[in-house]
């Protein structure tokens, strides 16, 4: 199966050596670019630290001044993320969504910093109290040709964005449902979910559709 995969070319290689392990061919097609805002995120006196991406994770551990309370990951690539950088993440809602993570969040949250890319939801924000800083900016690219596949792995929602811009109609993997919403809200075909929102969801989710 010939399968898409969108991610910036910097994050790319772990799903495009596993899909290639498993036999299929790959496609890159990078969609987004991350660009770091680079300030300093001073995390004194907060109780909390929410993050929502891997990108996030690791721009927190980067740039965070004074000793990090602690971090609650919107799902478990993003968890994964804060573990390899040495930062253990202290609360991962069942549900892997911002929306989950605001339901399930410890309560009271006493005082709370989202810390997400530019432009995020304000539901997180508003609910829970919480400050905002910006981490980076995601900035959607468009590819010199459309990209030909069998599917396309999406694993954000900025993604499915770029993706449907493109007008073309491939059949989508996401990586969880807050991709999926978007994704579908764009007029894409989702014909898979990850049922863990990470690296080993996607792969499983393309798997288990090759083998149909």
């Amino acid at each position: 199966m010939k399968v898409v995969v969108t991610r910036q070319r910097a994050q790319a290689g772990p799903l495009v050596r596993r899909l290639e392990g498993l036999g299929h061919e790959v496609v890159e097609c990078p969609l987004i670019e991350i660009e770091p805002t680079d300030d300093p995120v001073d995390v004194a006196g907060y109780d909390w630290v929410i993050v929502t991406s891997p990108n996030g994770a690791a721009e927190l551990v980067r740039r965070a001044t004074g000793l990090l309370p602690r971090v609650a990951a919107v799902g478990p690539g993003t968890a994964e993320a804060l573990r390899e950088l040495g930062a253990e993440p202290a609360f991962v809602p069942r549900v892997s969504s911002q929306d989950g993570l605001v339901d399930e969040f410890p309560r009271p949250a006493g005082r709370v910093l989202f810390a997400a890319a530019e432009g995020s939801r304000r539901r997180p924000i508003e609910e829970l109290g919480a400050d905002f800083v910006p981490l980076y900016t995601t900035r959607l690219v468009r590819p010199d040709e459309p990209p030909e596949g069998d599917v396309v792995v999406l694993a954000s929602g900025s993604a499915a964005k770029s993706f449907a811009a493109l007008g073309i109609e491939i059949p989508v993997v996401s990586i969880g449902p807050q991709t999926t919403r978007v994704a579908e809200s764009a007029g894409l075909r989702v014909v898979a979910e990850a049922e863990t929102h990470d690296l080993d969801g996607l792969v499983a989710a393309v798997g288990s559709l090759a083998s149909r």
